[in-house]
């Protein structure tokens, strides 16, 4: 499984992927593309796209995408450190073209 992290989210969520090819925009040059720009690009080459933009479903016509999309609750790592066990299962279990929006137990 191919992973793509927008630039929103931290980069040490890694950690809860271990064993998945996991990139994040930055290092495939993409940092400055726009979210239908990225989504497009990022299509073309991974299965998943993590992100954090709470208005990526709204700014964005996500029907038809051949890419799946994890919307985290935010972006704050002492928050994600918490859940990355739900991160993973949430990625494992997702289906190609799902859009998929996590949210944590208080």
């Amino acid at each position: 499984m191919r992973i793509l992290l927008d630039e929103c989210v931290p980069k040490p969520i890694i950690q809860a992927l271990d064993g998945m090819t996991v990139l994040t925009a930055q290092s495939m040059g993409w940092a400055t593309k726009k979210n239908g720009d990225l989504i497009s690009l990022a299509e073309q080459s991974f299965d998943v796209l993590i992100t954090s933009d709470q208005n990526l479903q709204y700014q964005q016509n996500l029907q038809g995408r051949k890419i799946a999309i994890l919307l985290l609750p935010t972006n704050r790592w002492p928050i994600l450190s918490l859940h990355l066990d739900e991160i993973r299962e949430a990625v494992l279990r997702m289906d190609s073209k799902a859009f998929l929006e996590l949210t944590f137990e208080k």
